[in-house]
C-alpha cells in the first residue's frame, strides 16, 4: 500500500488529533471577527500557522484548516473567502498564487480497501508553484505538484500533477475499481 501516512491511534494521530481541535477553536474565532478587525485577524492567523502572514500575503475569511502550522504562504498570496487548507501533509503555495472562493486543498485521506481504511491515514503534500491561479469550487488530492503560471479553472478536481503553463478543468467522476465484501 503506497502513500501510507500514520497509523490510526498512534501517539503521532492522537496528537494531530489535538492539534486539530485547537485549530478548530481558532478558526472559529477567526470566523466571527468583524472584517475589518485587522489585528484581530493578524493574532489568531499567527496561533494558527505558527508564525505571523509573510509580507502582503491577504487571506479573507472564512477560513479553514485543520493543523495549521504545515502551510507555507510566500509573500503575495491571495486566499479568498470559504477556501480549507487540511495540511497536515504539508501544503505550500508559492509567490503570487491566487486562490478563488471555496477551492479545497486535501492532504489527507484513507486507503479505499475496507479492511484498511479505519487502520491507516494516507496521503502527502501539495506543492503550488508560482504565480498558480486556482478557480472558485476547486479540489486539489493529496500528493499533487501545480507548476508554475498554470491555472486550474472552477470546479476542477486534480488528482495528478500539473505542468507548468498549463489548463486544467474537469470534474467527471468514473467507476474505476470494484471489490467484493
Amino acid at each position: 500500500m503506497s502513500g501510507l501516512l500514520m497509523r490510526i491511534h498512534s501517539p503521532e494521530f492522537q496528537a494531530m488529533s489535538r492539534r486539530v481541535l485547537e485549530v478548530t477553536a481558532l478558526t472559529s474565532r477567526l470566523n466571527v471577527l468583524p472584517f475589518d478587525d485587522e489585528a484581530g485577524k493578524a493574532e489568531l492567523f499567527a496561533q494558527i500557522l505558527g508564525r505571523p502572514l509573510g509580507s502582503g500575503v491577504t487571506i479573507y475569511p472564512p477560513f479553514f484548516t485543520d493543523h495549521g502550522r504545515n502551510l507555507e504562504l510566500a509573500d503575495r498570496v491571495f486566499i479568498n473567502q470559504n477556501c480549507t487548507f487540511l495540511d497536515y501533509a504539508g501544503i505550500r503555495l508559492a509567490e503570487r498564487v491566487m486562490v478563488a472562493p471555496r477551492a479545497t486543498f486535501i492532504t489527507v485521506g484513507h486507503p479505499v480497501d475496507t479492511a484498511d481504511r479505519r487502520i491507516w491515514l494516507t496521503g502527502g503534500p501539495i506543492d503550488v508553484h508560482e504565480n498558480v491561479w486556482i478557480g472558485a469550487g476547486a479540489t486539489i488530492l493529496p500528493g499533487v505538484t501545480i507548476g508554475r503560471d498554470s491555472v486550474i479553472a472552477a470546479g476542477a478536481v486534480v488528482a495528478d500533477d500539473v505542468p507548468p503553463r498549463s489548463l486544467v478543468t474537469g470534474t467527471k467522476a468514473a467507476v474505476r475499481r470494484t471489490w467484493e465484501d
